[in-house]
């Protein structure tokens, strides 16, 4: 899904980027984010009330 380049530079470089198969995740992974920043407050009001609980 990353493809990982070695750069002929000095000091050596390194690049990373998608493959196809990571392109296609694009679009699942962005309905994802867009639904954690909708649910954001619920979702820290949640962990909160957890952290609470534990004593974190």
């Amino acid at each position: 899904m990353i493809r990982r380049t070695v750069l002929a530079t000095s000091p050596v470089g390194v690049e990373y980027s998608l493959t196809p198969l990571g392109e296609s995740l694009r679009e699942p992974f962005g309905h994802l984010y867009a639904w954690t920043v909708e649910h954001s407050a619920e979702i820290q009001s949640c962990q909160r009330a957890y952290d609470n609980r534990v004593g974190a």
